[in-house]
């Protein structure tokens, strides 16, 4: 392996260079659903206007080479658990296949032990049945929707409310449902700013925003879209980028809060979005290949900023970071001791050297990527090399599909279907040089044939497990509002109809 080379510089004040550990600030966590790396006007975006979001990003260290998961639910769990989605039972993104390990520990649970208080707002997709909502899992404060949209349901547990729209949604306060008003991203800001004004001044907060916004169906505020239409290739663009002007405005809104509140010397303002790009393709991707649901570098790239006045000096950091390595610098912030459980279960790093100093030591690491997604009902084992990649701080090994499928690929690489890309020397992956380095690719192939075999009892959790007749959020909406399931949402709940739904659904996009 190569060395990691740091290409940040930093200057600290001695303030700054004062050990974080157990500082116990407030911690605000803003994650967008499929707003993608180069959809951010200070990424070069040519058309997308974002200027809270770039003051935010200024006044952040800015981890530019943060690694994700292609898809939302399991970047989610990386991020709350500090391990592989696959250590966590996730693998997909619906039909039980998104439910979070119960045996995991949250980071919500490890910071209640230092005596935060906890709120999340907006969409959790770690499992809709009771026992798998976030007040089971560490959080005071609940207030979200079901399923992995507003208005999305599927076979099994993995549904939100009955025909919840974007505009005035019923929404999952702690054990009851309330009728909102206005458009869903204002809503959870709205009652996120609300929750943190109750709480301040108190224990420490954290406070968990996960818009569904920008995820599809591309449904903006009217006044949003019209700031781009006729100017993006079509409707879809434009409801996309007011939807992040959406997002831009009430993260804005937030942060001056903070400053009027007086407590912004002393919250962490951690920005991340959970995948690579989607409809924001079709104009920018920051010079990338791939997007959302793939292996490659557009797919798995993501923004990642952290604001702190005072005490994080702004910067660019190029270390290989990742969202598994939130859990333990989030601990580390708090002062929590780690049950052994969660010491094991934690395979992240502790961010807090690069984030007091860019350029300290960061030792060589591994990641591996998989999209999963397979058949429900197949075995695992023969996805092993189908939309997969392994990253180094230099290198990135892509396979797309699986060997015994890629007859035409081995006239191309030496070993089956993986593509080598020096990340370094072209980001944009264009040119494949497995052929001129089969030591690399062999080193890289031995460590995820490692990585792999280790999965066995974690990978497979949910792969046969049955969801209820009924999706849970459905069922409490009619049982507290009155109503029945329509022939639609029967259909819908098909189990035996499931995986033609997700076809249905894949042909769309």
């Amino acid at each position: 392996m190569i060395r990691c080379i740091f290409l940040c510089l930093l200057s600290l004040t001695g303030a700054a260079l004062a050990d974080l550990a157990g500082t116990r600030p407030n911690i605000v966590f803003i994650l967008t659903d499929d707003q993608g790396y180069g959809d951010l006007s200070a990424h070069g975006n040519p058309i997308l206007k974002t200027p809270h979001l770039d003051k935010l990003r200024s006044e952040s260290v800015r981890f530019s080479d943060f690694v994700v998961s292609p898809t939302c639910a399991p970047t989610r769990s990386a991020i709350l658990t500090g391990r592989h989605e696959f250590r966590n039972g996730i693998t997909h993104t619906i039909l039980e296949r998104e439910r979070l390990d119960p045996k995991a520990t949250t980071i919500a649970q490890v910071l209640k032990t230092a005596g935060y208080t906890t709120g999340i707002f907006g969409k959790w997709h770690l499992g809709d049945e009771p026992e798998y909502r976030p007040r089971a899992r560490g959080f005071d404060e609940q207030f979200i929707h079901g399923g992995g949209g507003i208005g999305q349901s599927y076979p099994g547990s993995c549904g939100d409310a009955p025909g919840n729209k974007y505009f005035d949604p019923a929404i999952l306060h702690n054990d009851k449902f309330v009728k909102t008003k206005g458009y869903c991203t204002d809503v959870f800001f709205s009652q996120a700013t609300q929750w943190i004004e109750s709480v301040k001044g108190g224990t420490p907060f954290y406070c968990h925003i996960a818009t569904n916004a920008p995820h599809g169906p591309y449904i903006a505020r009217p006044e949003d879209k019209a700031l781009y239409e006729g100017k993006v290739p079509d409707d879809d663009v434009a409801n996309f980028f007011g939807m992040i002007h959406n997002i831009d405005e009430n993260v804005g809104r937030l942060i001056a809060k903070l400053d009027e509140w007086g407590i912004a010397q002393n919250t962490l303002v951690v920005f991340i979005n959970d995948n690579g790009g989607t409809a924001g393709v079709k104009v920018y991707n920051a010079d990338m290949r791939g997007s959302k649901g793939s292996p490659w570098f557009g797919g798995t790239r993501a923004m990642s900023f952290w604001r702190w006045p005072g005490k994080l000096a702004p910067t660019d950091c190029a270390a290989l970071t990742a969202h598994v390595d939130v859990f333990r610098t989030w601990a580390g912030l708090a002062g929590a001791t780690l049950t052994s459980s969660a010491e094991t279960q934690a395979e992240g790093r502790n961010l807090l050297p690069l984030l007091q100093n860019p350029k300290a030591d960061w030792q060589e690491r591994i990641l591996f990527s998989h999209v999963g997604r397979w058949q429900k009902g197949t075995d695992y084992q023969a996805a092993k090399t189908r939309n997969a990649s392994i990253r180094t701080p230099q290198y990135q090994l892509v396979s797309e599909t699986p060997r015994p499928q890629r007859a035409k690929a081995k006239a191309e690489t030496p070993i089956g279907g993986w593509q080598l890309f020096d990340l370094k020397a072209d980001p944009s992956q264009t040119r494949n040089i497995a052929a001129e380095k089969p030591e690399v690719v062999q080193a890289m192939l031995t460590s995820y044939d490692q990585w792999w075999d280790s999965l066995k009892g974690q990978i497979d959790l949910n792969e046969t497990a049955k969801g209820p007749k009924l999706n849970p959020f459905a069922e409490e909406y009619w049982k507290q509002f009155g109503g029945a399931p329509t022939e639609e949402d029967l259909a819908r709940m098909n189990p035996e109809k499931a995986w033609t739904f997700e076809v249905q659904r894949a042909k769309k996009k």
